[in-house]
């Protein structure tokens, strides 16, 4: 009986890990966002240029972008009337190669730079070469939560250590606490770093991530009771700092508005949220679906395993990374 288990357990095992491999080649982790700089090199003067391509090919091929009235533009530089650089500025193809493009307008007059997040729900902005910003609240809230659905969404690392914390405690009142615990310790970790207070290094953030979906999916399959099942939602709240610092570093790279830093801030915590509720939601459908199927117990083993094997394969990767620094 024991020998007839075990091989279940190995071939539950072997399906998962291949599973999980196959996932892996086909999923990137963040999203690709294009980059654009505008510099002012004389009075009504901006030279422009897309950033390193997050494809084989240049951007420009991918992302067509509308000037304001009264600006006319070549391939590096940008010459506007008496009036400057005021107005809309459009980027049309968002949303295909591309989930998102950051503009950053740097003046001779201001001391930062001014960032536009433009997506395809929000494909343009109204910039201002004199340092003003002229977005509204509402818009600039409506952007940065879309923007933190989809790194939720896009950020499968994060999303199976959510997936591990459900399959540890299952759908009870002691989920409720893991999740709020996860959700504040990575929401104070991202506020703190997007702000300067508090700056890791990516390379032992993304390593400590793998690691911590590789042990709660570990600890998913344990009957015992151990301290991670006895208190799930610490040991979610510790692993959560470390989350929100890799939500932290995707922040840094889309930038934020310097006149509306705390909008963005939460505006993107919020979309990051969404989007971990949307999965659960979802997830407790199927719960609902299956619960009662005579291979309920295997789907939920087969789902531990391909997570667990797919940390495993993270962690070995994001370590030698580390190593090699």
């Amino acid at each position: 009986m024991k020998i007839e288990s075990s091989l279940i357990n190995f071939r539950i095992w072997l399906v998962g890990l291949l599973l999980g491999l196959g996932v892996i080649s086909v999923n990137a982790h963040e999203m690709s966002i294009a980059e654009m700089t505008l510099r002012q090199i004389k009075p009504h003067e901006f030279s422009w240029a897309w950033g390193v391509p997050g494809r084989d090919r240049p951007i420009s091929q991918d992302l067509k972008v509308t000037w304001p009235d009264g600006c006319q533009a070549d391939e590096h530089v940008i010459r506007c009337g008496p009036r400057g650089l005021k107005g809309v500025v459009a980027v049309t193809g968002l949303g295909d190669t591309y989930s998102a493009a950051l503009i950053s307008l740097s003046t001779s007059s201001s001391m930062q730079p001014q960032v536009y997040t433009l997506t395809s729900s929000q494909p343009q902005a109204v910039v201002d070469d004199s340092g003003v910003d002229e977005r509204s609240t509402f818009d600039i809230a409506s952007s940065y939560i879309k923007l933190g659905i989809e790194h939720i969404l896009s950020g499968i690392d994060h999303l199976f250590f959510v997936v591990s914390l459900l399959l540890l405690v299952g759908y009870s009142r002691k989920l409720i606490w893991t999740i709020t615990a996860f959700t504040a310790a990575h929401s104070i970790t991202l506020a703190a770093s997007a702000l300067g207070l508090l700056i890791l290094r990516s390379p032992p953030v993304e390593a400590t991530i793998a690691l911590s979906i590789l042990l709660v999916s570990a600890e998913a399959l344990n009957t015992r009771t151990t301290f991670t099942r006895k208190w799930p939602a610490l040991v979610a709240f510790i692993f959560g700092l470390i989350h929100g610092l890799g939500f932290a570093g995707a922040l840094r790279d889309i930038g934020l508005p310097q006149q509306h830093v705390f909008v963005a801030l939460l505006g993107f915590n919020i979309g990051v949220e969404i989007g971990q509720l949307s999965v659960l939601l979802v997830l407790f459908l199927v719960y609902l679906a299956l619960k009662n199927q005579k291979y309920a117990d295997f789907s939920r083993r087969l789902v531990i395993y391909s997570i667990g094997s797919m940390a495993a394969c993270w962690s070995l990767s994001r370590v030698v990374d580390l190593l090699t620094i």
